[in-house]
């Protein structure tokens, strides 16, 4: 541990590693007050629209992955359809409140090309929000509505069923089946969208 006269402890959410106080800093001389946060855990997803501002940010929108359930959506609540119908979902509700424009704040997420984190930004641009962000990074289609995921099931039931089962035996047990993946998300898809719009 750095010792010495000059040491300066770290704030407690830089210790913790939720907040990297530089980023957000040159996010905010941008002149932009809101931003999309974009927080990924093991288990869910946490997409919210912040206004910034001087005492206390200000929470506008914040949808969590647990709210997908309540449109339908059957399979993991952290993948990346789920992650994007989450996007898409907070993206109507800000577009509602008057929101145009936010600039994106990933926090401490690495940013890979066409990782979640970039498909729930995705979600807020398809409900138009608008978000600066290059088209280079963004995931593809066929990995926003889970092809790949059907596709890998598709090969490992083939190759081995008990493996199949005992991989996707949570979607399993809701009914879904993990090969018609896309149809479903484009089924809660068209859902959100009639419901929010």
């Amino acid at each position: 541990m750095a010792r010495g006269p000059r040491y300066r402890v770290p704030r407690k959410r830089r210790m913790e590693g939720k907040t990297n106080y530089y980023r957000r800093y040159t996010m905010l001389k941008s002149g932009r007050d809101v931003r999309l946060v974009v927080r990924i855990s093991n288990k869910h997803v946490v997409v919210q629209f912040i206004k910034f501002s001087p005492k206390a940010d200000k929470t506008l929108v914040g949808v969590s992955s647990k709210t997908l359930f309540k449109f339908g959506w059957r399979g993991y609540p952290n993948n990346t359809p789920a992650v994007y119908l989450v996007g898409l979902i907070a993206g109507l509700k800000a577009r509602k409140l008057g929101v145009s424009y936010a600039v994106p704040d990933i926090g401490l997420h690495r940013p890979v090309e066409g990782s979640r984190v970039f498909a729930a930004i995705k979600g807020c641009l398809d409900a138009g929000i608008k978000v600066p962000v290059s088209d280079e990074v963004l995931p593809s289609e066929d990995r926003i509505c889970g092809k790949h995921i059907a596709d890998y099931a598709k090969m490992l039931q083939s190759a081995d069923e008990e493996l199949f089962k005992s991989r996707f035996s949570r979607v399993l047990s809701t009914g879904l089946n993990i090969l018609e993946l896309p149809k479903h998300f484009n089924e809660v898809k068209e859902n959100i969208v009639k419901m929010l719009s």
